[in-house]
């Protein structure tokens, strides 16, 4: 948690960037947006104009989720292309680093997860919208500098550390779900620029359209079935007992994939990231009760994870099953 006069400062830091675009506009304090993912982020205004601020917490290295400006560096490059992405209008790599985008206006709905009143209809034509954006991301071609490419086996290791930081009475089957995962790792395809959380709940819309893909914490040059299994996974309620909420004619994996591969055959492999997505579901949400029942970040709804932590290692499981 940030103190007034660290976000004082920040704040003042912020205004100098930004007046040469805004001269002689009054702007607006630095408020504390709630759920952000990485690093901490706020709103400010310019005149009329409102940015969304991502900075590093004081005191702590911006690696990983808090890295920052790796985030406004993919922003940059998808900048203009099929993606819609927020535009970056100022960055500061001086301790803490921080960077401002546009503020988009928009709805993030997860419908399957989210309390909402949203017609059922514009529910599944923004779901098949966000599979045209995803080909889209998938054929984008940017510099994205130095990243190691994201194998399925460095992504099965991502995941395995975090399920296995975890006591074995919260993840019942996982140890054997793991080791056939382990066992067939596919073989690679050519890498591409990932998202590493895409879903409707990370993408602004208005109205049918998807105006802007935002938190870009993990993205990654990887494979590109890693976000294809893990946008099927949130086509249907079923896959959360006791979260999930039915939304008649919502569209199936089926449906989804096909409007993804808009006529191209179907990648290799895929049931197996689809077992790994639903493995990847599990460990956060076992992680996150685990945390809640250490009294570590207290919330009692944690509580109602275990029946989908379950039906996630289940049904993996069921997916990497011999077929007859």
């Amino acid at each position: 948690m940030s103190t007034a006069t660290e976000v004082t400062a920040l704040a003042a830091r912020v205004r100098a960037q930004l007046a040469d675009r805004h001269p002689g506009a009054t702007f607006g304090d630095l408020r504390t947006l709630p759920g952000g993912h990485s690093g901490l982020t706020y709103a400010i205004t310019a005149g009329a104009t409102s940015y969304v601020v991502k900075a590093v917490p004081p005191g702590q290295r911006p690696i990983g989720r808090n890295d920052v400006l790796r985030q406004a560096r993919v922003l940059r490059q998808l900048a203009g292309s099929l993606v819609p992405v927020p535009l970056v209008a100022a960055a500061d790599e001086s301790e803490p680093a921080w960077f401002a985008m546009e503020f988009v206006d928009g709805e993030a709905v997860e419908p399957v997860l989210d309390e909402h009143r949203l017609d059922p209809e514009l529910c599944r034509t923004r779901m098949l919208a966000l599979a045209d954006v995803l080909r889209d991301l998938h054929a984008t071609k940017v510099e994205t500098g130095p990243e190691p490419p994201l194998d399925p086996r460095g992504e099965l290791e991502r995941w395995t550390r975090t399920m296995r930081a975890v006591p074995l009475e919260l993840r019942p089957g996982a140890e054997e779900l793991l080791d056939s995962l382990a066992s067939r790792v596919p073989a690679d395809i050519p890498p591409v620029l990932t998202h590493g959380d895409f879903r409707l709940g990370n993408v602004l819309c208005r109205g049918e359209r998807p105006a802007a893909v935002v938190d870009w914490e993990i993205w990654a040059v990887g494979d590109p079935r890693i976000d294809l299994a893990w946008f099927l996974l949130f086509s249907d309620h079923r896959n959360f007992p006791r979260l999930g909420r039915p939304v008649p004619g919502l569209p199936g994996e089926e449906d989804l994939l096909a409007a993804y591969l808009d006529g191209r055959p179907e990648p290799p492999d895929l049931d197996w990231f689809r077992a790994l997505a639903r493995t990847k579901m599990a460990a956060i949400m076992s992680h996150n009760l685990r945390r809640h029942r250490e009294g570590k970040h207290h919330d009692p709804d944690q509580e109602r994870l275990p029946p989908t932590i379950a039906a996630m290692i289940r049904t993996a499981r069921d997916l990497l099953a011999p077929r007859p």
